[in-house]
């Protein structure tokens, strides 16, 4: 089996130990989500190690992009993920985990491919997805695009939902452009501001967008003929948050938009 120099980490598992990284440096500055922070942290590194396990025990140029086909090899490895939630993870995600950490194969594999064919019950699967990361993440550093239905507001490499947006800075014509990131792939695509990512809706007075004083740089872009919205970070303000790591900071903004009837397009890292 073809290992990693030994004490040198692989690009894919280096790019999950950087929002580890950020996860922690958070968890010091931020107290108040200092638990969500610390086992983003976790879970990062024991994704990244699937990453590396997965890049090193295949030849990932050959995956199919199907994981009904590609399955068996990239299992054994995102079990990993499984096993740190059980032992980290908050009640009653550590008890699901427990339960999928050793599950038959049949059974493990069924449960990804479930989630991978989207139907309705995969927006609250959060196991699966943070298990599919590594296999997905790993194809997108290959350039070997899944062949997945590609719905429009979704990834456009992978078909994964987005489950945050960055604002950056544009021309002064346009203003601060708006990308969506993927919660599978970790890639990013750009999507028109005045634009709801799940319905389409582009009225800018049924977009309604909600900031407060705690928090100047995020957002929460609501949708008021689908209700559902995406939470977006400003990095024109400041270019050192990771967004989708960043985003469990300002969770209260999240339960202040649940409590208002809306739902967040895609969960965070938080199941929120």
């Amino acid at each position: 089996m073809k290992t990693p120099a030994a004490g040198k980490a692989s690009a894919i598992e280096s790019a999950f130990e950087r929002r580890a990284a950020r996860a922690d440096q958070l968890a010091a500055e931020a107290p108040i989500a200092a638990a969500p922070l610390r086992f983003a942290a976790g879970l990062y590194r024991a994704q990244g190690r699937a990453a590396a396990r997965i890049e090193a025990e295949n030849a990932v140029r050959s995956f199919s992009g199907h994981p009904d086909r590609d399955v068996d090899r990239f299992l054994e490895p995102v079990r990993e993920v499984a096993r740190f939630a059980a032992r980290e993870a908050p009640a009653p995600l550590s008890v699901a985990a427990g339960s999928r950490a050793d599950e038959e194969d049949a059974t493990a594999r069924m449960r990804l491919l479930v989630y991978w064919e989207g139907g309705p019950e995969a927006r609250e699967d959060y196991l699966s997805r943070a298990m599919l990361r590594p296999y997905v993440e790993t194809l997108r550093s290959a350039n070997r695009a899944p062949g997945r239905v590609h719905r429009r507001g979704q990834c456009p490499f992978c078909g994964g939902a987005p489950w945050i947006a960055a604002r950056r800075d544009g021309s002064d014509a346009e203003g601060a452009r708006r990308n969506l990131a993927c919660s599978l792939c970790g890639g990013e695509w750009l999507l028109g501001r005045i634009l709801c990512p799940s319905c389409f809706e582009e009225d800018p007075t049924k977009l309604p967008i909600f900031q407060g004083d705690r928090y100047p740089a995020v957002r929460i872009e609501t949708c008021l003929t689908c209700r559902r919205y995406v939470k977006s970070i400003d990095l024109s303000l400041d270019a050192r948050p990771i967004p989708e790591v960043d985003d469990l900071v300002s969770l209260s903004m999240d339960l202040w938009a649940v409590e208002e009837g809306y739902v967040r397009i895609e969960p965070g890292l938080a199941g929120i």
